[in-house]
């Protein structure tokens, strides 16, 4: 039987291990992909650390990675577009049969391996010109925030937005909001290397949301009249209540950054009176990574100053701790197996 490398989270007793395993055969519709390159994100971290949890796993074991692209191997039958050599990214996930939203890496096997079993119809196709590393982020890493922007807070020209946490996720939200084009988008972070970043990729303003007169320099940015929409990319209480704080008539908080606590809205009736809203938001659909697929390919998107740093498979334990500890201030970091 052939084996590959692959690093492989135990449930149980939230251990990852990189070790020796069966290497896949692709089944009827599916292909095998030699992975070149996986996205470490911060969801990754929160499954080794057991705060993220599988809900559709069978067994106890999972290979870790849902930002993957690489090279089509092998064919299994019944596979009708798809090519032998063809170079693909993966979408971070599937519906199956029974209509349930299954997470690559999460609730079957991820791309943190030599190769990655997937459905002929979660491959995106990859201009020859796009870098595996590069590609391999898009799934998640810009698509989530992509579809936050586009999908759920449906931003619109010259509407004024805030992004509060500048990190893997964030920073791209910065992109993708100056593309389509928001204004001023003003970036919230404590962290200066966070902030400086937030510039560097678009940002009208990046301010310290922990700083006295950070209310009063985003009602100066914003000509007094509030945010348009206001993204919360780190999941944390305090920042949702200043986000409430500061959206206009008709704004949006979205919900990207995942948390556990209580949201609560202190007035209720200046937020029904400026008939605000508050969106959830989780991942993105298909369309999403095929369109920046397709932006990157016009030339107007590029992601070469998000990769921070590359990793061997087998040091997949140290970029781990690499990005939980935020050493560097990392946007993401990847896995060349």
């Amino acid at each position: 039987m052939a084996t590959m490398r692959a690093a492989r989270l135990d449930v149980r007793t939230l251990t990852l291990e990189v070790k020796d395993v069966p290497r896949p055969v692709p089944g009827r519709g599916q292909v095998l992909v030699r992975v070149r390159a996986a996205g470490v994100c911060l969801s990754d971290v929160h499954l080794i650390d057991g705060t993220l949890r599988p809900l559709h796993l069978e067994g106890d074991e999972v290979t870790l990675g849902h930002e993957v692209a690489g090279v089509v191997e092998e064919l299994g039958p019944d596979v009708a577009v798809s090519g032998v050599g063809d170079r693909v990214a993966l979408q971070a996930g599937q519906t199956d049969r029974s209509g349930t939203t299954l997470t690559r890496g999460v609730d079957y096997d991820g791309g943190w391996a030599e190769y990655a079993l997937a459905d002929e119809e979660t491959l995106v196709p990859l201009p020859d010109d796009l870098p595996f590393d590069q590609a391999a982020i898009i799934p998640d890493a810009v698509s989530t925030p992509w579809a936050a922007v586009t999908s759920t807070a449906d931003v619109g020209p010259a509407e004024a937005v805030g992004v509060w946490g500048v990190g893997g996720l964030g920073a791209h939200a910065v992109k993708l909001l100056r593309l389509v084009g928001a204004a001023p988008v003003v970036a919230a972070d404590p962290d200066p290397r966070a902030r400086e970043r937030a510039l560097a990729y678009g940002a009208d303003a990046a301010l310290d949301p922990t700083a006295p007169d950070f209310l009063a320099r985003v009602g100066e940015l914003t000509g007094g009249r509030g945010l348009d929409a206001a993204f919360d990319f780190a999941g944390v209480p305090a920042v949702r209540e200043q986000a409430l704080r500061l959206l206009g008539e008709h704004g949006r908080l979205v919900l990207v950054g995942l948390s556990d606590k209580p949201l609560e809205i202190r007035n209720s009736t200046r937020f029904s009176y400026l008939k605000q809203q508050v969106l959830g938001h989780y991942g993105s659909e298909p369309e999403h990574v095929v369109q920046l697929v397709e932006l990157v390919g016009a030339g107007r998107l590029d992601f070469a100053d998000s990769i921070s740093g590359t990793f061997g498979l087998e040091d997949a334990p140290t970029a781990v701790e690499r990005l939980e500890k935020r050493t560097g201030s990392p946007v993401r970091l990847i896995l060349e197996p």
